[in-house]
């Protein structure tokens, strides 16, 4: 253990969370089987059944797991019809659905590090033109690449609100 920081606290202290974009992002992905299921569809396993078969989850669970993700428009249902079937429906990712594919790519990363199989990784991923393996970089808008996340740091946005003793003096 090192010695207790003596520095001033951060300011992100002095806003509320309140209205953070990555608790509302959580509230919908933040389940273990939603973010399953879009494994799923990212890997082009997109019909109820196979879904539910290839991922092991309960037919109740991907149900209203689906129609989290339908609702907050990151899957959308094409429907199709297998000769002598009833019409069903596929689930496709939207645009903001494929948003999430750095996200998932990263998370993914992160597991394979840290939690792989001793054997090795169970997917890789792939750039589709030369077979090369892809990862997630951070830059920043003016370009530089950020290899640390020590580079990264917080300021309020223009929805922020104070917090706390912050709240009091406004």
């Amino acid at each position: 253990m090192g010695t207790p920081s003596t520095s001033t606290p951060p300011t992100a202290l002095t806003w509320s969370v309140d209205n953070c974009s990555l608790g509302r992002a959580m509230a919908i992905l933040g389940e273990r089987w939603t973010v399953v299921v879009l494994r799923e569809v990212f890997l082009g396993v997109r019909r109820f059944a196979d879904i539910q078969r290839h991922a092991g989850i309960p037919r109740q669970v991907l149900t209203a797991r689906l129609a989290t993700l339908v609702e907050h428009g990151i899957l959308h249902r094409v429907p199709y019809q297998d000769e002598g079937a009833r019409t069903r429906h596929e689930y496709r990712l939207t645009e903001i659905g494929m948003e999430l594919q750095p996200i998932l790519l990263a998370i993914t990363r992160w597991g394979d590090a840290h939690l792989a199989d001793p054997a090795g990784v169970p997917t890789e991923f792939v750039h589709r033109d030369c077979g090369a393996p892809v990862h997630v970089e951070i830059h920043c808008a003016a370009g530089h690449h950020l290899a640390d996340p020590r580079e990264v740091t917080s300021r309020p946005g223009p929805s922020a609100k104070p917090f706390g003793a912050a709240a009091r003096e406004a």
